[in-house]
């Protein structure tokens, strides 16, 4: 499909750059319908039965300032690790040169090992704890199109409340809007809630690479979901994904089975069965691909001609997505990372 299909119009004061002062007071936008309702409305839409799966991946303070030895600073972002070391993209990126190593603010030594226009950087830490370094003198990677530092309260609102383990170089931002009260309410409701774990990426923000969807390449990134966790959402009534990360592990765990092999689940209807699931991804999901585990997708509103808005449009349909994303603008919807949300119905 051409890329310019998922293009729409969104005025830039839409676009939220801070959180609301409380996490549960986002609107939520049901599609297909466009009903106009709140995040706390979320536990009506579920049934005893539902299974609400959320990523617990913490985000890591991923962005840090080097400085070479004429005293020239670079900014860099992490996000992939690679066995002991990482990749990381790297403002004035073209003055880096392999084997030139940096010094961070606390004085901790890193090697740049490799690079590529794609990934970035490859560095080297030479320390022994790369998480406590971060701490030291990292910020959250706030999204670009936010067009600001790090600020106090991001360092807990740019995280959920259920985040753990580290290793995000972004917010699975679906989940930003559950409070321990919403998340009591959910299990109150009947379903149950499992956590599982994608590492968010550079994927993430990265723009799509030609006029066709075709000629994009997704970045990897690590998930796992467990036997324990795989046998929970195999019995589930629907499977309700709080997030794209989430249905995207879901599908990736679904798709290692061979084509055309299924399972029934609920009322007769033939599924394809989630596995155990550790390695990466790099699943790209586009209109036209075959959902085998996610019945209702909680998302955040996303850029235009992103690959996430690419997703939803293949999980609601493109027409109702236009329409939803429409009816978002003219009400006044806050989009993006600590944006508003909108409950999506799969159209089969």
């Amino acid at each position: 499909m051409k890329v310019s299909e998922f293009d729409f119009d969104l005025p830039n004061e839409l676009i939220a750059t801070h959180p609301l002062e409380q996490r549960d007071a986002s609107r939520m936008l049901i599609v297909p319908g466009n009903e106009d309702k709140h995040i706390a409305d979320f536990v009506f839409y579920l049934k005893p039965g539902d299974v609400v799966v959320f990523n617990n991946s913490k985000v890591i303070s991923a962005r840090f300032d080097a400085h070479n030895s004429i005293g020239t600073t670079f900014e860099i972002t992490l996000h992939t690790a690679s066995d002991n070391n990482w990749w990381g993209f790297a403002k004035k990126f073209n003055k880096l040169k392999i084997g030139e190593i940096l010094t961070l603010d606390d004085g901790t030594k890193i090697e740049v090992l490799d690079k590529n226009d794609d990934s970035g950087v490859l560095i080297k830490f030479h320390c022994d704890n790369v998480f406590g370094v971060l701490d030291r003198v990292g910020k959250m990677p706030l999204p670009p199109y936010m067009k600001r530092e790090e600020e106090h309260e991001d360092r807990e609102r740019y995280q959920t409340v259920y985040a753990n383990p580290l290793g995000s170089m972004a917010a699975p931002t679906a989940g930003l809007h559950f409070t321990p009260k919403l998340l009591d309410a959910i299990r109150a409701a009947g379903a149950e809630i499992i956590n599982i774990t994608l590492h968010v990426g550079a994927g993430t923000w990265m723009p799509v690479k030609g006029d066709d969807t075709s000629e994009h390449k997704m970045h990897s990134e690590w998930g796992c979901i467990t036997t324990e966790q795989s046998e929970i959402i195999n019995n589930a009534k629907r499977v309700i994904a709080v997030g794209t990360t989430s249905l995207r592990l879901l599908e990736s765990a679904a798709n290692q089975f061979p084509s055309g092999r299924g399972v029934a689940r609920s009322a007769g209807v033939s599924f394809f069965r989630v596995q155990p699931f550790c390695g990466t991804t790099d699943i790209f999901i586009t209109p036209g691909y075959k959902f085998k585990v996610v019945d209702v997708l909680l998302t955040n509103f996303h850029l235009p001609k992103s690959t996430l808005f690419m997703l939803v449009s293949a999980f609601a349909g493109l027409p109702e997505m236009k329409s939803a994303y429409a009816h978002a603008v003219l009400e006044k919807y806050r989009f993006f990372s600590y944006g508003d949300c909108c409950l999506l119905f799969r159209k089969d």
